[in-house]
């Protein structure tokens, strides 16, 4: 990767965003870590930043060239906040913008794909990330990870539909090559894993990992969007619940060599991931020497 100036990593302590910014200051690249409490990360400049809170957009953009987006969480609707921070950040001498958006949604498409849409007509050097379902939301602490935790469970109406899922960390390593490379990618990537797997290879992988059985409950459509809603606006749960009826029906059964080609190595397999991540929580299988 080349040298850079600064690049404003938003959402810096979340699942890609921390990831982002420690790739980037591992090569050597200077970092401006947003967050709501701006919260210290070794090595980078800490900002406060929230998407909500537009009197704080200049203090964060200042001396970034490049900004890694990740959107508001839960907002059916991100476009009407991250479209003028983007027009802000364009004026503030910010010509690089990698946004992290979804397998699920093209350009165009409903929340995130409104942004993926603008994104051009803003800056010349631009790409989309479009990562499939994270591996981390059954080892971190999304509500799989939890229901798998506290219940032995993972609940979802994706049926026998299968998923490339992919891991964070070569999320945050394609990011990196984004924002620093000499060309920006100046398109969207689609983002996987090796293979797809169903949700009930992920229970057993869990299962043979961490010792504990795990199962896979399938859920209806509307059962998932009810349940989603007890914790997300309705209009969102339902646009959660509709991403994993298509996935039921395939709309997610693919691999792509993206991570490859922009990483130069393979991406890695959930097995892996899983043994290294619920190892490193304390949940893998216990060892009894005789």
């Amino acid at each position: 990767m080349t040298a850079t100036g600064t690049t404003l990593v938003i959402g810096a302590t979340g699942t890609t965003g921390s990831r982002t910014a420690a790739a980037l200051l591992a090569a050597g690249h200077r970092v401006s870590a947003a967050s709501r409490r701006a919260t210290p990360l070794p090595g980078a400049r800490a900002v406060r930043f929230d998407w909500y809170d537009p009197a704080g957009f200049g203090a964060a953009l200042a001396g970034a060239d490049r900004v890694y987006l990740v959107p508001p969480v839960g907002d059916p609707d991100p476009a009407a906040v991250m479209l003028p921070f983007l027009r802000q950040a364009r004026a503030a001498g910010v010509r690089r913008a990698v946004l992290l958006g979804s397998s699920a949604v093209p350009e165009g498409g409903p929340g995130v794909g409104a942004v993926h849409r603008a994104l051009p007509g803003l800056f010349d050097q631009w790409a989309v990330l479009r990562p499939s379902w994270f591996m981390q939301n059954f080892t971190g602490t999304h509500a799989h990870a939890r229901s798998i935790r506290d219940e032995g469970v993972v609940l979802s109406a994706t049926g026998t539909g299968r998923i490339g899922f992919v891991d964070a960390d070569d999320i945050a390593a394609v990011a990196a090559r984004a924002l620093t490379d000499d060309r920006a990618p100046g398109t969207d990537l689609v983002l996987t894993g090796p293979e797809t797997l169903g949700y009930d290879d992920i229970a057993a992988v869990v299962s043979e990992v961490t010792g504990r059985p795990v199962v896979h409950r399938r859920l209806t459509y509307a059962q998932m969007r009810d349940r989603l809603a007890a914790s997300v606006p309705r209009e969102f749960a339902a646009m959660l619940a509709g991403m994993d009826r298509a996935i039921a029906e395939g709309a997610e059964d693919r691999t792509t060599d993206t991570v490859q080609r922009l990483t130069g190595r393979p991406p890695r397999g959930f097995r892996e991931v899983a043994e290294r991540e619920l190892s490193r929580a304390g949940v893998a299988r216990a060892r009894t020497d005789h």
